[in-house]
């Protein structure tokens, strides 16, 4: 497939200091500001007319909509891939042209040259090699949250999406709202301050977790690929409803836990608004009984960031567990010392199932909602939070972030003219890894502090963290 491109002509070109470039070029790079301005160009962009192939790994549950949202988006679906075949033959009705696999190592292998770009909607643990393999060979990539299982795959991603300059974007689809987009608009504008405290909380694990491995194993159905479920974990004995499908997120061979699950939405807007960047510090504060193969049922886990851009030192809380759960789930302090919390109280009488809580030294910022879609601000002086949009000092904040298209357009816009996803990979890895290092810090051990050494990829004060940041891959599954 050829890329349709323009030739630019003199009135198209302006001056950038002893260069001159595109004017459709210099827009495209300050469309989304200068942290989307790291992330490389498209090498290769499609024109708007170029049909683009898509291969989609994963067409249930999240890949469902995954599949149809880019066949909306004007993919032209030739592959889909499900080791279940009751799903992918139910995908099958819908897109009859497409050829089927149940293994998508065999789905690349053989569709590799008919394809432009491929969407990853499987469990947390094929995230990475699937997406790696697909880039490997200049597929652009649509993978879902959270972007890999564990740290190194994270910088993998990050390397290949820039060497290779392919378009990507995470499924973490609050990333498009425009409320999100407002929200960091107006903290990064001051309207709440400097701020040194984020609490964000969530009701999850809704699926089973905190729990040791069942003994014996039962037949595999005649319509699971079961090899291909392990995928590069060290096989296990399948077990009816244990593991496929939905449950898998508890178990440490699989998932991430309400942490992996959850924090790609509920974190993404203070991570952007407040610069995040890596963390130098993460402890597992408390957490239910801890079990070695899965994820406790609750837990508290603090980060701590350094001053970064001439933001203040940040220290950020995260609380999970199931209210409905006998192991009462860790939310912020209710009471003073410290009164983060108090106004909350009085606005809802107990605390939100979830919430995302900035704490300035001008204001609050409070929203009850995982991508910040409905969002109050409480300032200095002030008796009772209030909604943001209809604030006078947050309606005073101008529009910086370009809105969206909607998440999955973004990622075909920059496969067509290169315009960075607000989801990129750049961007995506940067926040995946603040989370998988939340996940390290519970399977190093409650109350034991890990300093993070993010340029060495290392901590330098606790050599357990190590064996977690990799996963030797099972035989046969390594890019």
């Amino acid at each position: 497939m050829q890329p349709m491109t323009k030739t630019p002509t003199q009135s198209d070109k302006i001056e950038t200091g002893a260069s001159r470039v595109s004017r459709r070029q210099f827009v495209r790079a300050s469309a989304l500001g200068a942290a989307a301005m790291s992330f490389p160009f498209v090498g290769s962009v499609l024109g708007a007319n170029d049909r683009i192939n898509v291969a989609c790994i994963g067409v249930h549950g999240k890949g469902e909509s995954d599949t149809e949202d880019t066949a909306r988006c004007g993919g032209n679906l030739v592959a889909l891939c499900d080791v279940d075949q009751n799903h992918l033959k139910a995908m099958a009705k819908k897109f009859p042209e497409a050829k089927l696999y149940n293994d998508f190592r065999k789905m690349l292998e053989e569709m590799g040259p008919s394809i432009d770009a491929v969407t990853v909607s499987i469990p947390d643990h094929c995230h990475g090699l699937a997406s790696a393999m697909a880039m490997g060979m200049g597929k652009h990539v649509f993978c879902q949250k959270p972007l890999t299982q564990t740290v190194f795959e994270a910088r993998q991603l990050r390397d290949l999406a820039a060497k290779k300059k392919l378009a990507t974007q995470m499924g973490n689809q609050g990333s498009a709202s425009p409320a999100l987009r407002r929200a960091v608009e107006v903290i990064q504008a001051g309207v709440i301050g400097q701020v040194s405290e984020l609490h964000v909380w969530t009701n999850r694990p809704i699926w089973p977790q905190g729990l040791d491995r069942p003994e014996g194993e039962d037949p595999v159905p005649d319509f699971m690929n079961w090899d291909a479920w392990i995928g590069p974990a060290p096989m296990r004995p399948f077990k009816n409803g244990v593991y496929h499908d939905f449950v898998w997120r508890g178990w440490h061979d699989f998932g991430t836990g309400a942490l992996g699950d959850m924090a790609c939405h509920m974190v993404n807007m203070p991570f952007r608004a407040l610069k995040m960047g890596y963390p130098n510090v993460v402890q597992c504060e408390e957490a239910s009984a801890l079990h070695s193969e899965t994820f406790p049922k609750t837990s508290r886990i603090r980060f701590e960031f350094a001053e970064r851009e001439g933001l203040a030192p940040l220290k950020f809380w995260w609380y999970d567990g199931n209210p409905e759960d006998p192991y009462k789930p860790f939310t912020p302090p209710l009471r003073p010392p410290p009164e983060s919390t108090k106004d909350l109280l009085d606005l809802y009488g107990k605390l939100p199932g979830e919430g995302i809580l900035l704490v300035g030294d001008k204001g609050k910022f409070f929203s009850p909602s995982d991508d910040g879609s409905k969002a109050l601000l409480l300032l200095s002086g002030e008796k009772s939070f209030s909604a943001m949009d209809k604030h006078e000092a947050a309606r005073a904040v101008p529009q910086t972030i370009p809105r969206s298209p909607g998440h999955n357009e973004e990622w075909f816009r920059m496969m067509r003219d290169g315009t960075p996803a607000y989801s990129n990979f750049a961007i995506a890895s940067e926040l995946t890894e603040i989370i998988l290092l939340g996940c390290v810090a519970m399977r190093v051990g409650v109350g034991r502090e890990m300093k993070w050494d993010a340029k060495h990829v290392k901590s330098p004060n606790c050599p357990d963290p190590a064996q977690y940041l990799r996963r030797h891959n099972r035989n046969g599954w390594n890019t």
